[in-house]
Parts: structure tokens; C-alpha cells; sequence
């Protein structure tokens, strides 16, 4: 039990609460569309217990792609930036410096977890397994990003987005407009938060030659950057709220999630990142969690 929790703990496994309801987003509106796609010229509502009935294994597999997906991507982080986070005593207490979980060992786990990923996406369908490598190619890749540009934060960003398109397209096995909006909005939410919690390591990663927006241009513009980034963000979601003609139940969502965003904003100054943590994991929990619940009470109320 105490390696589980070891390996739960090297991957940060409550940050899973980011990206997985818009992954669980994606996958309901591809359920609202399922039956229009499959019958473009029949008047066609799909019933969502029907679906669950015939397809419930897919909703599965979905799940079992974002926590093997993210997991090998953290796990892979920690493995790559384990030189760097012995040397920062914020992150100096990590399972691998800290001698908890051996290097080998979370190398391994990155092979299995990617293996895994790639054995589900066979079991959804062939555009998933084919678009597999690229998803695992880009949020691997995001570890290498931080010793060679500031935009590593976006690079996290289209990771963690890869969640709405990717569930959809399990459903639906087609891209569409709606659900890259919904990615849209989260390439720069969490390029954002991303932006706010880098603060803490400003100094740390100019003494290393590490490239992020707040090394590179300070922590006040850096705040500047991540507000636009946000601002953005809360567009998307609002033109998808238009765009895909939603109701009321979605509009409460935008307003709580435009609301995380400003919360955050707020409590974080240059001068003082005391409550980094909170507007890094309350706000953005909140934010994903309870957008998220007001979609599907929007899609199937």
C-alpha cells in the first residue's frame, strides 16, 4: 500500500482533477452527437443510457487513457528533472531525490503507463490508436521544453487540451468545432495557471538556465502574461457557450469558471506568493470540476 501511495504521490495524482472533466466534457458531447454523425439524415436523438448500455466499455477506456497518459507524463517529468529538483529545495523532498522511488524504477513505470495508453486506444477505435504516438510525443516532450524556451507552459497546455478532442473522438471517431474550443480554453487556462505557479521557481530556474516566462521576463509581467492567457480562456468558453447554442445550467458553469480565474489573479501579487498553492490547486479544482458538472446538466437536463 505504501508504494502505491509512493507512486500516486510521484504523479501528483489529485492534479488529475484538471484535465479530466474536460476529457469527461468531450466524451458526453460526443455522446449528445453520436447519433446525428451516425445518422446524418434522420432525425436522431441519442438516448445516453442507451449509449452507456452498447458502448459503456468506451467510457472506461477513456478513463484508463487519461490517468495512463498524465501519470506517464509525470512520472517522465520527474525521471527527466530529477538533477534539477534535488538541487531546488522547494522540490528537493520529491520521491526521486528523495530516494523513495528509485530513477529505474519511474522509468519503467513511464514505459508501462505509455503501453497501457496505447493498448486502450487500440480497444476505442483506429483514429485514437493511430493519433496515439503524437498525444504521447507532446505531453513527453513537454519535460524536455523547460531547458530550451519559455513557451514550455503552452507546450503543457496542448497536452493537458488533448483531453476534450481525444474523448470525442473516441465517441465519435471525427473532429469538430466544438470540442477544439473547449481545447482551446485549456491550452491557455493552463498555460496560465502554469504561469502562476512557475513564480515560486523564478530565481531557482535563472540560476539553472531554465527557461520560463517568469525567468525570462520577471514575475509582475509574467502575472501579465498568465491574465491574458486567462482572458483568452474565458473567451473560448463563452464562444463555445454561443456556438453550441447551450442554456442557462452552462452559463452558471462559465460564470463559476471565469470566477476561479479572476480568484486567482487576485490573491497572487509579485510581492506575494504566499497563496500560490491555492490559486494553483483550489481555484483551478473548483474551476474544472464545476464547469464540467454544469455542461452535462446543460447537455442532459
Amino acid at each position: 500500500m505504501s508504494t502505491v501511495k509512493n507512486y500516486l504521490s510521484l504523479i501528483k495524482f489529485s492534479h488529475t482533477i484538471f484535465a479530466m472533466p474536460f476529457a469527461i466534457i468531450g466524451f458526453f458531447l460526443g455522446v449528445q452527437q453520436y447519433g446525428y454523425v451516425q445518422s446524418p439524415n434522420e432525425t436522431y436523438t441519442t438516448n445516453t443510457a442507451s449509449y452507456f448500455k452498447e458502448h459503456w466499455w468506451i467510457f472506461l477506456l477513456v478513463l484508463v487513457c487519461m490517468i495512463t497518459a498524465r501519470s506517464a507524463a509525470m512520472a517522465f517529468n520527474r525521471y527527466l528533472d530529477r538533477h534539477f529538483d534535488a538541487k531546488n529545495p522547494r522540490t528537493a523532498i520529491r520521491e526521486i531525490p528523495a530516494g523513495i522511488i528509485t530513477e529505474k524504477s519511474a522509468l519503467y513505470f513511464t514505459i508501462a503507463m505509455c503501453v497501457l495508453f496505447v493498448l486502450s486506444t487500440y480497444f476505442i477505435n483506429r483514429i485514437c490508436f493511430y493519433l496515439s504516438p503524437v498525444a504521447l510525443f507532446v505531453i513527453l516532450f513537454y519535460s524536455y521544453t523547460k531547458r530550451f524556451t519559455y513557451l514550455c507552459h503552452l507546450v503543457l497546455g496542448i497536452g493537458l487540451s488533448l483531453a476534450p478532442i481525444g474523448a470525442y473522438l473516441a465517441v465519435i471517431g471525427v473532429f469538430a468545432w466544438l470540442p477544439i474550443l473547449f481545447s482551446i480554453a485549456v491550452v491557455c487556462w493552463v498555460s496560465g495557471f502554469d504561469i502562476i505557479f512557475a513564480l515560486q521557481d523564478e530565481a531557482f530556474d535563472k540560476s539553472q538556465a531554465l527557461y520560463s516566462i517568469p525567468a525570462v521576463v520577471g514575475k509582475a509581467k509574467a502575472l501579465q502574461v498568465s491574465t491574458f492567457l486567462h482572458v483568452v480562456s474565458a473567451a473560448a468558453v463563452v464562444y463555445a457557450g454561443v456556438y453550441g447554442a447551450f442554456g442557462w445550467w452552462y452559463w452558471l458553469g462559465v460564470a463559476v469558471f471565469i470566477g476561479m480565474l479572476i480568484y486567482q489573479h487576485a490573491i497572487v501579487k509579485p510581492n506575494d506568493l504566499s497563496r500560490v498553492n491555492i490559486a494553483f490547486m483550489t481555484a483551478n479544482g473548483i474551476a474544472s470540476v464545476v464547469f464540467a458538472v454544469f455542461v452535462l446538466l446543460d447537455l442532459f437536463l
